[in-house]
């Protein structure tokens, strides 16, 4: 019989099949991990002796001290380990290894935690199951590494003056990329390719496309790995979006692709339109331009992640779609027979990967719902257009910042939906905080500008 998890993915391991693999392997600790509304991976850690009742979901967590879980009268939460995400860490030691489990988290009286992110991103994969679609998600995350000092601490000096595709001496990260790689590699992860990028110090890595919740995990992994190379490596590691001005700044362009009975239904020969997408795939991508910036909030989370998408350097600032161009939020990729996908490039690694899957793909079903109509396909750099040439092709522009795609995600009910309403309720609470404090701050470019004039 097959055996069949909550998501409706068949499981690879058992708990038989954990046991097993715990002696056989001498692991002496396990993480219990789980990430938080806003992005931040936290675990739970126990010896090997407490593994039955890990594996029972009897080890509990206080919700009240996770940042939007819950309040201090409904604090007491269960971990459910995730049998399929059972991975042991490389870098551990060789007697005595480290091993970890993704969990989901239940209330209480042992119902599925309505603000878990993983669960609000397994409630949309649900509805695109029952419309009969199975999602498919590739994600591409750019990173810095930065110099650390004497103490360990670290700099904003990048590691590196590398460009575009640099090879070493230029490129002084690859030993660490390859590193990161080959770890990832040992986890079970299949990378399709990692390259240095624009900016100095900057990396990129890419996932091959998996399912949705998987792909989420994928980079919540990811990131743990970047960081524990880095700094194995004395040097740290960054997905802040924008962490040195007037240079490039850190994306996490995710593409997506629907399936059938297993055929790609992005794809179609006969497209009237002569581009090879099917109506299916216009509907989809109707969606996500038509709610593009009322999730600005969920992809673009950050005060800073607005200084990489106001300024060029490639990342998105319109809501417009195109083919083989890089200056619109959308780029059809992967356009042969019988495979095309859809990427969404305004997305940074500063978002929780589960509440951006779950705002996408909510977008995105949504289109197909409403039989949504794709705007004009754009041609040429619309970065180039000017205002009146972008506003007669119906081009609106993203949030110019956080107070404003606050406002954007407040308006916008499909999106809030299909997040879940405990998660949007503590979500802008949150957001709406970060923003008065932003507005607050006084920032040393002020003082340096300002100071001595006045």
């Amino acid at each position: 019989m097959t055996v069949k998890n909550e998501g409706g993915l068949e499981m690879a391991y058992t708990k038989e099949d954990i046991i097993n693999l715990i002696v056989e392997n001498d692991v002496k600790f396990i993480r219990l991990q789980f990430t938080d509304i806003m992005g931040s991976l936290k675990n739970i850690a126990v010896t090997v002796s407490q593994l039955e009742k890990a594996l029972n979901n009897q080890c509990m967590l206080d919700g009240s001290s996770i940042e939007g879980f819950a309040g201090i009268e409904e604090s007491d939460m269960y971990l459910k380990p995730d049998l399929d995400t059972f991975v042991i860490f490389p870098w551990r030691p060789q007697h005595g290894k480290v091993a970890r489990f993704i969990c989901d988290i239940y209330t209480y009286d042992g119902k599925m935690f309505e603000g878990s992110p993983r669960y609000a991103l397994k409630k949309v994969v649900e509805k695109a199951k029952n419309m009969g679609y199975e999602l498919n998600i590739g994600s591409k995350c750019e990173f810095f590494l930065f110099q650390t000092d004497g103490d360990g601490q670290p700099t904003t000096i990048p590691h590196d003056k590398g460009a575009y595709l640099d090879l070493g001496p230029a490129d002084l990260g690859e030993n660490v990329r390859r590193e990161i790689c080959l770890t990832l590699e040992d986890m079970g992860y299949e990378i399709e390719e990692s390259h240095h990028e624009n900016a100095p110090g900057q990396h990129k890595i890419d996932f091959h496309y998996t399912e949705a919740i998987k792909a989420a995990d994928d980079i919540m992994t990811m990131k743990l790995v970047v960081k524990t190379v880095a700094q194995r490596n004395g040097l740290f590691a960054s997905f802040m979006p924008k962490p040195i001005g007037g240079s490039n700044g850190s994306g996490m362009h995710t593409s997506i692709s629907m399936t059938k009975d297993g055929v790609n239904i992005f794809y179609d020969a006969k497209d009237e339109k002569g581009l090879g997408l099917s109506d299916t795939a216009y509907k989809f991508m109707a969606g996500v331009l038509a709610h593009a910036k009322g999730m600005t909030l969920i992809t673009n989370p950050t005060t800073n992640s607005y200084k990489r998408i106001n300024t060029g350097f490639e990342a998105p600032a319109y809501v417009a779609w195109s083919i083989a161009n890089r200056s619109p939020l959308i780029r059809v990729s992967k356009l042969r027979e019988g495979d095309a996908m859809v990427e969404l490039r305004n997305p940074d690694a500063a978002c929780n990967p589960y509440l951006q899957l779950a705002a996408i793909i909510t977008a995105g079903l949504s289109g197909i719902e409403k039989n949504m109509q794709v705007p004009k396909l754009v041609k040429g750099d619309v970065n180039k257009l000017t205002d009146e040439e972008r506003k007669a092709l119906n081009i609106e522009r993203l949030p110019r910042d956080l107070g404003e795609a606050i406002k954007e995600f407040k308006a916008n009910e499909v999106i809030k939906e299909g997040i879940g309403k405990d998660i949007v309720q503590k979500y802008v609470a949150i957001k709406e905080q970060e923003w008065k404090n932003y507005q607050e701050e006084v920032f040393d470019w002020e003082f340096s500008r300002y100071f001595n004039i006045y």
